[in-house]
């Protein structure tokens, strides 16, 4: 609150109605009930937002919000210039990590003439035009006016489908955040324990369950207690963690699932390396190789890990982790090189066994 800027991810639950009477799109809304018709809405589905931080130095959270997600809305300001560094780095990483399901948000169009509206619209194609995000549907809304809203549910609705998992899976929960919830003064005899926070990406989880990092407690997604959840959307799952352990995110990152079944953990991996051409940003530059000795930050998931290169050569490098992470072979890393005290993304990795 005080930099005024988002610094840990912020999740939100939507779900989406449509009235069963009146025209598309101003069918599609968030409510309960059609003013116009008075009648119930019929749900669609419930979809879960993850607020990722803007700024360029926080491209790690962005990253870690980024890769437990099925599609992207990617909000441009209609009263700025297009793209700004972040807007730019972050459609780099959405290409980075595979996310092609993308819906562009032209918001703030409350504060712009019509003519600076069609110009920034303008501005928004010939930036996505050869990029991850050419052909997105763009949708000029004002969110703080709610004007268009029904129009970015259709878009979402269309282009962001729910994906085809399988059931049978064995679960893999990948975890963004972690809490104690307990408030302060709790009694020892009322103590709750810690929970997790982020997103079944296969299989199912069900109240009780035994898990790698400790057994079930409870499971609870979008706002209430459940006895099985599947993959898709952000869900809690309540444990018998001492929740000093899981405060403060600190168990962000981690992989959580049946004993036995999750990924190897490496603490130190191979990685094959594709660059970026040039920096994005304001100080945007040549993209040097990577050398050996040089400290890079990586994004795997939703685990962050500082690393030294121990080898590198043309296409592939040789990395010891400052913290170990939780992946399978192929594994795509989100690679970061410091520059003038920021770290700065470079290109992708790919996880070699």
């Amino acid at each position: 609150m005080k930099r005024g800027i988002s610094i840990r991810l912020g999740y939100a639950d939507a779900t989406f109605r449509q009235c069963p009477e009146g025209p598309v799109p101003e069918a599609y809304t968030v409510e309960e009930t059609c003013s116009e018709h008075d009648v119930d809405t019929d749900v669609l589905r419930t979809v879960s937002f993850v607020d990722a931080p803007g700024h360029e130095t926080l491209m790690a959270t962005m990253l870690s919000g980024a890769s437990i997600m099925d599609g992207a809305v990617l909000v441009v300001s209609a009263s700025e210039p297009v793209p700004q560094a972040q807007t730019e780095e972050h459609l780099m990483a959405l290409d980075i990590i595979g996310i092609d399901n993308i819906v562009v948000a032209q918001n703030k169009i409350d504060l712009v003439d019509a003519e600076q509206a069609r110009e920034n619209y303008q501005q928004i194609q010939a930036f996505v035009e050869g990029t991850v995000g050419e052909g997105a549907p763009i949708v000029p809304i004002s969110a703080g006016q709610g004007v268009n809203m029904d129009l970015l549910v259709e878009a979402i609705e269309a282009e962001i489908p729910t994906p085809e998992r399988d059931p049978e899976a064995d679960a893999e929960m990948l975890v963004a955040r972690s809490f104690d919830i307990n408030r302060p003064g709790t009694t020892w005899d009322s103590l709750m324990g810690g929970v997790l926070g982020g997103s079944l990406v296969q299989g199912e989880l069900e109240a009780g369950d035994e898990i790698q990092l400790r057994p079930g407690r409870e499971v609870e997604e979008g706002g209430q207690t459940v006895d099985t959840t599947t993959p898709g959307g952000l869900l809690g799952v309540g444990t018998g963690l001492d929740p000093s352990i899981t405060k403060g995110d600190a168990l962000a990152g981690q992989v959580a699932g049946p004993p036995g079944t999750l990924p190897p953990v490496h603490e130190q991996f191979t990685m094959d390396v594709d660059l970026l051409d040039r920096i994005v940003g304001e100080d945007a530059g040549d993209v040097e190789e990577i050398s050996t000795g040089e400290p890079l930050m990586m994004t795997i998931g939703t685990a962050t890990t500082v690393g030294s290169v121990t080898s590198a050569r043309g296409g592939e490098a040789e990395v010891a982790l400052q913290r170990p992470v939780c992946a399978r072979e192929g594994a795509k890393i989100a690679i970061n090189r410091r520059l003038g005290g920021r770290w700065r993304l470079i290109g992708i990795g790919t996880l070699r066994e």
